[in-house]
């Protein structure tokens, strides 16, 4: 057996998400609203270390006992990313944090106004959600219930968003 190593291991992984990223951000640009595309690619596609989405692949290669490839996978570990993505977004917002630059650029409401990155880190939720519960018939029961997982872990009872508005909300306790 070879031995493992993480600094050759770690950039693969991050070259296959960006590519799956960036497979989905194309259908994107073809369905939604060219504005509305642009923003919300402008963000998904910012590079960063796809941490999130690498794990949930590598979690599944490692259950598989096997690299996969494998669409409920691939969706799992974009739908992660589009979720954090979306959360990078709205942070950044005027009303949270009022940040100017994320990772070296310019946010997304500095870019594209305000009002648009709020539709722009929508458009990612909802669109993770319909990346992970979309697929075959065989798989919508995984499906149904990763994308369960997925709602309760990015929702109003999540540990980020307590923390976020206890931040934001004077005399809200988490």
């Amino acid at each position: 057996m070879s031995k493992f190593s993480l600094e050759a291991w770690l950039p693969q992984q991050q070259a296959r998400v960006e590519a799956l990223l960036e497979a989905r951000a194309r259908r994107l640009t073809e369905q939604a609203p060219q504005r509305l595309a642009e923003s919300m690619c402008y963000s998904l596609l910012a590079g960063g270390k796809r941490l999130r989405p690498v794990l949930c692949l590598a979690f599944c290669d490692a259950v598989a006992r096997a690299s996969t490839n494998s669409a409920v996978a691939n969706d799992a570990a974009c739908a992660l990313e589009a979720v954090h993505t979306y959360s990078l977004v709205h942070d950044d917002l005027p009303a949270m944090d009022d940040d100017d630059l994320r990772r070296g650029r310019p946010t997304n409401h500095k870019v594209y106004g305000e009002a648009m990155a709020i539709l722009a880190g929508d458009g990612l939720l909802t669109l993770a959600f319909e990346w992970l519960g979309s697929g075959v018939e065989s798989e919508l029961a995984l499906r149904g219930r990763l994308t369960g997982e997925l709602a309760r872990a990015s929702g109003s009872t999540s540990l980020k968003i307590a923390r976020r508005s206890s931040r934001t909300s004077p005399g809200f306790t988490a």
